[in-house]
């Protein structure tokens, strides 16, 4: 989706459609524009010492895409922003390729540097897009970090019920993984 008066693209990508990061930097890039800064995410190959094969993203598109562009437009009301490319992949994402490329452009290095850190960190707390991790003895869905202090902030999720009142609050039921063959309940959260 591109927006030609704030000069936004954002794409969710299709399963097996590489990010192409020349195509987003080049989106951003203008003589005006004295520094461009970009994010890459990448699939690592480990996590808390276990062996990973590959992410699964699943999404939410049009509210994934309705996000992504009210991010855009929390960033430019910051700083002095150019231009802004947010790319994310679904499906399976292996070992060292992106799953998520942000490039901002502005006239100066900070404004620049401060959004992209900024887009990043909402998209990651606030879009509507899963991630799965792959291991070679098992899979576990993924609450991001960011996700998880931004719900530990909110009041609303801390209220204590009084003893033997119905329970309204809504309660993290963990996620099911299966590693070696045992099944469990575990929580995960993602470190990147």
């Amino acid at each position: 989706m591109h927006n030609n008066e704030d000069k936004n693209l954002i794409e969710i990508l299709d399963e097996n459609v590489s990010v192409d990061i020349a195509r987003y930097t080049n989106f951003v890039s203008a003589p005006q524009a004295g520094a461009i800064t970009t994010f890459s995410g990448t699939t690592r190959d480990t996590f808390d010492g276990k062996t990973v094969v590959e992410l699964r993203y699943e999404a939410y598109v049009p509210m994934a895409v309705r996000q992504i562009q009210s991010i855009c437009s929390s960033a430019r009301a910051t700083w002095k922003i150019h231009a802004i490319a947010v790319a994310h992949r679904l499906g399976a994402v292996p070992v060292g390729e992106t799953s998520v490329f942000i490039a901002v452009s502005a006239v100066h290095r900070g404004d620049a540097l401060d959004a992209c850190k900024f887009m990043i960190d909402e998209l990651k707390a606030t879009v509507p897009i899963w991630k799965k991790e792959v291991y070679s003895n098992g899979e576990v869905w993924k609450e991001n970090s960011e996700f998880m202090e931004r719900r530990s902030m909110d009041p609303a999720e801390n209220a204590v019920d009084a003893p033997g009142a119905a329970s309204t609050r809504r309660v993290c039921c963990g996620t099911k993984s299966k590693v070696s063959n045992e099944e469990s309940t575990a929580c995960g959260m993602d470190s990147e």
